[in-house]
């Protein structure tokens, strides 16, 4: 149950006192980070709650990836919001990328990401996804079988050419000295558990998957789902420095800088058990993870970490961003499909935009109304 990310101490984050803050953050993860650092940066007096610590969600509990883009792939996008919105939605995943590499220092390395085609069915759907990033000007490179680590597996893949991989605690972790620097005050292990205590502060919930009580009418409709990872012994092979993902994102994995091969994924093997808010590993999950990095390497390789974590699934695949209906002060950010990472932070510095009253094109596409609706 330990997440090889969180296994790296801490540093310590800068004191800082907020007497009657403006706007309350509640959530440490990136998303709460980003907005608590954008708000700060525009004047405001912030305070930053978690119940556990810097982190200590989903933000240091999944794999690691640093994905361009929405949950969906490009073209489904398109056809959910458009050719243009789909273009501006990538186009702004892409700056985040370019702000998480100028912020994140040694806990980025931009490799670009791999798409895997695990049959002909898959590689069909990367194929019309490459000619639509392509003819809409985004860059991208496409990759036969031959020309992939395991030749023979995998028939094709799509490499997302910006893309990177984070330790993704050690992120996190250093956007929430930025926001102490610039004078958020970050309360850890303090779990908010009523609006009531907020006063009348603007409160912006950055809880992503996991439960908060907090979003009134929309309460469980960003639907808790757990994703499970290991990381194994280091090993001498340099294999999968590029992050690769198969069968629709049920499979990913690459490998870190000290050579553990980092996996995760597998839903799909018991679905029935992971659409749950509850961290536990399960046997059927962890033992397909096993068997697949085994099966790649040929060889029985040790696990040292095995850890779950839990991100927001929304039905349509796009985020929930914006104020929450019914309650006229307060705000949330979620909603990832398990794409948190890069669109985290965007997000995170979205609704600090809104908050601030700056206009934002797409933010209709996001409204947290919406998903009162997705039963119709």
């Amino acid at each position: 149950m330990t997440s090889y990310w969180l296994s790296e101490p801490a540093p310590s984050l800068r004191a800082v006192a907020v007497d009657d803050p403006e706007v309350v953050v509640v959530g440490a993860g990136v998303t709460g980070c980003s907005a608590a650092l954008r708000l700060a940066q525009a004047g405001k007096r912030v305070r930053l709650y978690d119940a556990r610590e810097v982190a200590g969600g989903a933000s240091g509990r999944n794999g690691g990836f640093a994905l361009r883009g929405m949950p969906a792939p490009f073209d489904v996008t398109v056809e959910s919001v458009g050719e243009q919105g789909a273009r501006e939605l990538m186009a702004w995943t892409e700056r985040a990328l370019d702000t998480i590499e100028a912020l994140a220092g040694n806990s980025f390395r931009r490799v670009g990401s791999l798409r895997i085609a695990v049959d002909e069915e898959e590689r069909g759907e990367l194929r019309v996804e490459f000619e639509a990033l392509a003819a809409a000007g985004f860059a991208a490179e496409w990759l036969e079988g031959s020309e992939l680590q395991v030749p023979g597996r995998f028939t094709a893949a799509l490499r997302h050419v910006p893309d990177g991989v984070l330790q993704p605690a050690r992120w996190v972790r250093r956007l929430a000295a930025c926001a102490a620097e610039a004078g958020v005050e970050i309360r850890e292990h303090t779990r908010v558990s009523s609006l009531d205590e907020l006063g009348g502060a603007t409160v912006i919930v950055c809880a992503d998957g996991y439960p908060s009580g907090l979003l009134g009418s929309i309460e469980g409709l960003i639907i808790p789902t757990r994703g499970q990872v290991i990381a194994t012994e280091p090993i001498p092979e340099r294999l999968f420095e590029v992050p690769h993902y198969g069968r629709h994102g049920y499979d990913y994995w690459h490998q870190a800088e000290d050579g553990r091969i980092v996996a995760g994924g597998f839903r799909d093997v018991s679905f029935d058990t992971e659409f749950t808010a509850d961290e536990q590993l399960t046997e059927p999950v962890q033992r397909a993870l096993h068997d697949f990095v085994n099966g790649l390497f040929g060889r029985e390789l040790r696990v040292d970490y095995a850890w779950a974590g839990i991100f927001g699934m929304v039905m349509d695949f796009l985020p929930v961003v914006g104020r929450v209906p019914g309650l006229e002060n307060v705000w949330v950010a979620g909603g990832y499909s398990g794409h948190g990472n890069v669109l985290g932070f965007a997000c995170g510095e979205l609704v600090a935009q809104a908050v601030l009253g700056e206009a934002i094109p797409f933010l209709d596409a996001f409204d947290p109304a919406r998903l009162l609706n997705m039963d119709d």
